[in-house]
């Protein structure tokens, strides 16, 4: 199960959710239902795919247009900015900051150790 924040409240996702959102993240120009269904691995019904949409919709995940009269789904934010919110609550949640980022940042391979160097420079060491 993944945890994020969406509008504020943290968002749990369930494992179907979860294979729903990698689907529309992607297809960023967005899939009806019965594609969406048709495309999931575990093959499930379009009505069991429409409720799960509308849970990621109203989690604030997934947005939807109406073309004809079926809706085009679109994931609202794009993958990455799904991770880094995951991350921020994560450490949120941690007792011990500093012990939790050191934890990681001595499980992380050389290239996310340089894209943290990197992304922390660009900050330039500003408080936020």
């Amino acid at each position: 199960m993944s945890r994020t924040r969406a509008g504020g409240v943290t968002v749990q996702l369930g494992n179907l959710e979860r294979s729903v959102m990698e689907a529309l993240w992607e297809h960023p120009e967005g899939m009806f239902a019965h594609v969406l269904a048709a495309e999931l691995p575990s093959r499930p019904a379009t009505t069991t795919v429409l409720t799960v949409l509308m849970r990621l919709s109203n989690k604030g995940m997934v947005s939807r247009e109406r073309i004809g009269r079926a809706h085009l789904y679109r994931a609202t934010a794009d993958k990455d900015a799904f991770v880094a919110e995951a991350m921020r609550a994560a450490l949120n949640e941690a007792g011990d900051v500093a012990a939790a980022v050191q934890r990681f940042v001595g499980t992380v391979t050389p290239e996310v150790a340089a894209a943290l160097r990197a992304a922390l420079g660009e900050r330039g060491g500003s408080a936020r």
